[in-house]
């Protein structure tokens, strides 16, 4: 015997759509509803604007920021770009534990071990690459890590670029020893490897 389907379970409840005035179907009257809202935060922002601009004080205007010139502050807390932090020794602090390559919903971290030559550290990274095409910046692999050595805190938002290949980032970028260099779209980047299509 089955139990209770879930449309049984959890009925639906039927929403009558409100019925339009005269005011509505002129559509006149809404339109002059938005515009008074639109002008309403023009004149209240200039208003703002001009009293702090004069040294009156008051309540601050609302602010366009100016970006890419003027970037936006982001949160201290909030998840930026990936790096990867290093021992006192300069070494990086990455064991190798796979952790954040196995707790990555987007499976956009690809860890290559090797053995380490100091004796207390069991195995390192020989290769540590983050897609950040793939990430969906969920911060799992920072909580994964045991020995802290992945953060999400450079405060880079900015990352559009014009190809996926500069959106794959090495051990070398992520440590901070090398810049980061865009790839040349032509030649030896993305647009090479797109096969052209054949004609005729």
């Amino acid at each position: 015997m089955s139990g209770p389907s879930s449309l049984e379970r959890h009925p639906a409840k039927t929403v009558s759509r409100p019925e339009m005035g005269l005011a509505e179907r002129i559509y006149l009257v809404e339109l002059w509803r938005g515009l008074a809202i639109t002008f309403r935060h023009l004149f209240v922002n200039l208003f703002r604007h001009a009293r702090r601009a004069l040294g009156l004080g008051g309540l601050p205007g609302a602010v366009t920021i100016q970006y890419p010139e003027d970037p936006a502050v982001v949160a201290k807390r909030a998840r930026t770009r990936h790096r990867l932090l290093k021992r006192e020794d300069g070494t990086p602090r990455c064991v190798a534990c796979m952790m954040c390559e196995t707790v990555c919903p987007a499976e956009c971290i690809h860890i290559r071990a090797e053995e380490s030559p100091v004796t207390q550290i069991e195995k390192r990274a020989k290769s540590f690459e983050i897609d950040l095409g793939l990430c969906v910046f969920c911060g799992y692999c920072v909580e994964a890590c045991p020995v802290d050595a992945i953060r999400m805190d450079t405060g880079q938002v900015a990352l559009s670029t014009g190809s996926r290949e500069d959106l794959l980032w090495t051990m070398p970028e992520l440590l901070g020893d090398k810049k980061k260099e865009p790839h040349p779209v032509w030649p030896g980047g993305e647009s090479e490897k797109r096969q052209e299509p054949k004609r005729g």
